[in-house]
C-alpha cells in the first residue's frame, strides 16, 4: 500500500512538472501559430512532426516504451496543432472571383480554417493584402497548359507581397446551363479566357461563340441569373451546385492533365524552411539595355549551381518595347551562394527582386 501510495505522489509531481512544461510548450506553440497566420502557412507541417518524433523517441530506452512515447507525443503535437488551428482560424484570405471559383477552391484547400474574402479581380485581392485589409491572398500564377498568368506575374513585379507557398490544383473544366437547356441549345459559351484558352478544341467543335468574362465563377452566376438556355459557362462542378446550374458535360478542358500552381502571398517572407526541404526561388528582373546583358545574366545564375526551372519575359508597363523577366530558380538565393550571385546579378540589372522562396510543391 505504501508503494502504491508513492508511486502516486510521485505521478502527482511530474503531472504538476508536466502541466508548468505544458504551458511553456503552448506559448512556443502560440508564437509559431503567428508566425503562420503573417506568413500564410499551413498549420500541418509533416515532416516537422516527423522528424520530432524520431529523434524524441531516441531519448527512450526499451522498445515498448519508446512505441508508447512515440504515441504520446503525436497526441501531444495533435493538440498542439488543434491549438494553432483556433489561432489561425478566421485567416482572411483573398481571392478573386466569388464563391465556387478555382480561386476559392484553392483557398479552402491551402486555410480550411480561413475566411475567404472574394475579389472582383486579381489587382484588388493583391491591394487588399498590401493594405492590411486581408492577411494573404491565393492567386494563379500558371496554368499547365495555358501558361502563365501574365496579370498575376506583373501584380508581383510592380508590387511588395512575397510568395510563401505553392501549391497545384487539378482543373476540370465543365460546361454549365440552366435547367432545361440541352447541348443543342448551347450558342455562346462565356468564362475567364483562361479556362476558354484550356477548352479552346473543344469549344470549336462545338461551334459556339466565345464571350470573355472576369472570373469563371463569375461566369457561372451570370448564366444563372440570365436564365438564357443559349448561354452557357465554363467553370468548376462546385460552381453548379452553388448557383443551381446542370453540368451538361465534364472534363471538357483539352488536356486532362490540367493543372493550375496557385501561390499565397503574404506582406511578410517566410524565413522558416523545414531542413533539407526542396526550395524554389522565385526573381523577377529587368537587365540593362546593353548588348549580351540578358546572356551575362543568365551565365551568373548557372555559375553559382542554380538550374532554371522556368523562364519567361513580360513586357514592361512604362517603358515601350522593353521587358522584364520571371526566373524559377531551384534552390535558395538566400543560401551563401545565392547571396553572392544576387550581388552579381545586381550589378547587371536595372531592377532585381526576389518574390519568394518556397518549397517546390505541395
Amino acid at each position: 500500500m505504501k508503494k502504491l501510495e508513492k508511486a502516486r505522489l510521485e505521478i502527482d509531481e511530474i503531472d504538476k512538472e508536466m502541466a508548468s512544461l505544458f504551458s511553456r510548450r503552448m506559448a512556443a506553440a502560440k508564437e509559431i501559430a503567428l508566425y503562420k497566420k503573417e506568413h500564410g502557412l499551413s498549420v500541418l507541417d509533416k515532416k516537422r512532426e516527423e522528424l520530432i518524433i524520431a529523434r524524441n523517441t531516441q531519448w527512450i530506452e526499451g522498445q515498448t516504451e519508446k512505441d508508447h512515447y512515440a504515441s504520446f507525443l503525436k497526441n501531444t503535437i495533435a493538440v498542439s496543432r488543434a491549438y494553432q488551428s483556433s489561432i489561425i482560424d478566421g485567416v482572411s484570405v483573398a481571392f478573386s472571383g466569388t464563391v465556387g471559383a478555382f480561386a476559392h477552391i484553392a483557398a479552402r484547400k491551402l486555410f480550411p480554417y480561413g475566411r475567404a474574402v472574394p475579389c472582383k479581380d486579381f489587382a484588388t485581392a493583391y491591394s487588399a493584402v498590401e493594405s492590411g485589409e486581408c492577411d494573404c491572398a491565393v492567386l494563379p500564377i500558371e496554368n499547365s497548359y495555358n501558361g502563365e498568368v501574365g496579370q498575376v506575374t506583373d501584380l508581383m513585379f510592380g508590387g511588395s507581397l512575397f510568395i510563401n507557398r505553392v501549391t497545384e490544383l487539378a482543373i476540370d473544366q465543365s460546361l454549365l446551363g440552366v435547367e432545361g437547356a440541352t447541348i443543342d441549345d448551347i450558342k455562346e459559351v462565356i468564362s475567364h479566357p483562361q479556362a476558354l484558352g484550356q477548352c479552346a478544341e473543344y469549344i470549336k467543335a462545338k461551334g459556339f461563340s466565345v464571350k470573355e468574362f472576369s472570373n469563371t465563377a463569375l461566369a457561372a452566376e451570370y448564366v444563372a441569373k440570365n436564365g438564357d438556355k443559349s448561354v452557357a459557362a465554363i467553370a468548376s462542378a462546385e460552381a453548379a451546385e452553388i448557383f443551381g446550374l446542370n453540368v451538361m458535360e465534364r472534363a471538357i478542358n483539352t488536356d486532362r492533365g490540367n493543372t493550375t500552381r496557385f501561390a499565397v502571398m503574404t506582406r511578410a517572407e517566410n524565413f522558416s524552411h523545414p531542413p533539407k526541404s526542396a526550395l524554389c526561388s522565385l526573381l523577377l528582373f529587368t537587365v540593362k539595355h546593353e548588348a549580351g546583358a540578358l546572356a551575362k545574366a543568365l551565365d551568373i545564375i548557372g555559375l553559382h549551381g542554380f538550374n532554371m526551372g522556368v523562364l519567361r519575359s513580360r513586357p514592361t508597363k512604362d517603358k515601350q518595347w522593353q521587358y522584364y523577366f520571371y526566373a524559377e530558380l531551384l534552390g535558395d538565393v538566400r543560401s551563401d551562394a545565392g547571396r553572392d550571385m544576387m550581388r552579381m546579378l545586381d550589378r547587371m540589372c536595372d531592377k532585381l527582386k526576389c518574390v519568394g522562396v518556397y518549397e517546390k510543391g505541395e
